[in-house]
């Protein structure tokens, strides 16, 4: 297809596709600026390497809550598709929480406050590790992908979860803790904040977290070939952004329950750790890094 055609095809496309969106959150400005200084030269990056071997690549795609990763993994995909013509799968790490009653179970055996999804030990890891081989061995087969449902706090029955009919030539893996570190034992003595110091004083969560990290998903991170940080401003962001997500989940989910603004600050305060951890750590070992300003727009890219 003659490029100047498909450049507008896709144009067309991305520009519908952030109709759909804006109308669950504020309009987005600047569109095709965006476009042309930020996403299209990622893209053109994740074409170029996949091209010089033809072999599937995993692409993680991290940043703070609220940070919009949904949203710029479904636009990376869709101009994967329609500039290169690659087939994509992506999938969130959020989908593979443990069920409620897992979780219920872990905080009753190790820590109470696993009881709360979103920490590394709240995650289905051999799943994840299953479903990357499925994806990427030579005799691939048919096969689904979980999908959590937030508002009910489990995940959707089986007949519900993301069929994938073709392997796909590149993977996006996108998760707010997607390509994070272990710190050293040190650093967990001292409280970050107000739930680290009333809930888990002996430091048993924070340890058993850092564990985890270190080593189930640090086997599955390893497995990401770039990994792609959009770098929120300061963790006073995530909690805005996070409250945002919530109306949008209000919007969405029918008028099933979702948390107040007292409810979303203790909730990040277990990311809390993690994500500033990943502001010093992946600002210079990502690949590629996508600053965000307060108003939640591209003001800078820089590849590592």
């Amino acid at each position: 297809m003659h490029k100047e055609k498909l450049t507008k095809i896709l144009k067309k496309k991305y520009l519908s596709f952030l109709a759909t969106q804006e109308v669950l959150s504020k309009p987005f400005h600047d569109k095709i600026g965006q476009l042309n200084k930020f996403y299209l030269p990622i893209c053109e990056k994740i074409w170029n390497d996949y091209k010089k071997k033809k072999k599937i690549k995993i692409i993680g795609l991290t940043g703070g809550q609220g940070a919009g990763k949904s949203t710029i993994t479904q636009i990376i995909k869709l101009i994967l598709e329609t500039r290169y013509g690659l087939r994509i799968v992506y999938f969130s790490i959020d989908d593979f929480y443990k069920r409620s009653s897992e979780r219920i179970k872990m905080s009753k055996k190790v820590h109470q406050l696993f009881k709360t999804r979103g920490v590394p030990g709240t995650h289905d890891t051999n799943l994840i590790k299953k479903i990357i081989i499925n994806l990427t061995k030579k005799n691939f087969k048919p096969l689904i992908i979980p999908i959590f449902d937030k508002s009910r706090d489990d995940r959707l029955p089986k007949k519900k979860w993301q069929k994938i009919e073709k392997q796909p030539h590149i993977i996006i893996f996108e998760g707010w803790c997607v390509g994070a570190k272990g710190q050293k034992k040190k650093y967990l003595k001292k409280p970050i904040n107000i739930l680290e110091r009333k809930l888990d004083p002996n430091t048993k969560w924070r340890s058993k977290v850092n564990y985890e990290l270190k080593n189930e998903y640090k086997k599955i991170f390893n497995k990401i070939n770039r990994l792609i940080f959009l770098k929120v401003p300061n963790f006073e962001c995530v909690y805005k952004w996070r409250l945002l997500q919530e109306k949008k989940l209000h919007l969405t989910s029918k008028g099933k329950k979702i948390m107040s603004p007292t409810q979303v600050r203790k909730f990040i305060m277990y990311y809390e750790r993690i994500t500033k951890q990943m502001l010093i750590d992946l600002t210079k070992k990502a690949y590629a890094v996508l600053y965000l300003d307060k108003n939640h727009r591209f003001n800078k890219i820089r590849f590592n």
